[in-house]
């Protein structure tokens, strides 16, 4: 099978597809503006659907920043697949974990097989989804799930260096390939 552009052959030709978990509930306080929404773990994954925009604590008590509903780890796209890093399993609500009085966010994303050339790609992909969509008071930790892939800790390393990152976002074909995972399938 030939990957996408009709370009090198796909690593993973037939991948597991999951089911998608599905919308989540809004509940009356989280319509509210006028109270305060901490972030937490089921919001990374899944911000809510609908609206302009989420008011949420952005530290030392204000609560000003907005987070954009588009901006869901849950619905990046695989660099390889049609499909979201949801439907492949490679993101999960139970791996992540945020701390919002700590203004940290730590997200476990599992690559489809063990030697995944894409997994340093779909890291980056995560990392930039999170930067654009959260307040800059968080400290990011993107990584791969222990022990799920042969170069682990190749990839958690190149993820956890800023300048790293930094540079790879200055590589305008690179950016593409990130802005491509993060935008919507038509």
């Amino acid at each position: 099978m030939v990957g996408p552009g009709g370009g090198a052959p796909l690593e993973n030709a037939n991948p597991l597809i999951y089911r998608r978990s599905g919308e989540r509930p809004v509940t009356a306080q989280e319509e509210d503006d006028e109270l305060p929404d901490s972030i937490d773990d089921r919001e990374i994954f899944d911000i809510l659907p609908g609206g302009e925009g989420r008011r949420v604590r952005a530290g030392h008590g204000g609560y000003s920043a907005f987070l954009n509903p588009a901006h869901l780890i849950r619905s990046i796209n695989d660099p390889e697949h049609p499909l979201t890093l949801e439907e492949l399993n490679v993101v999960e609500q139970v791996r992540v974990k945020v701390n919002d009085a700590d203004s940290t966010v730590a997200v476990e994303f599992t690559p489809t097989i063990p030697h995944c050339s894409m997994a340093t790609l779909i890291g980056l992909s995560i990392k930039v989804k999170l930067i654009r969509s959260l307040p800059e008071r968080f400290k990011l930790d993107v990584h791969i799930t222990p022990g799920t892939h042969a170069s682990e800790h190749a990839v958690n390393k190149q993820l956890a260096d800023k300048e790293r990152v930094a540079a790879a976002l200055e590589n305008s074909h690179l950016l593409e390939v990130v802005n491509q995972c993060l935008s919507g399938r038509s």
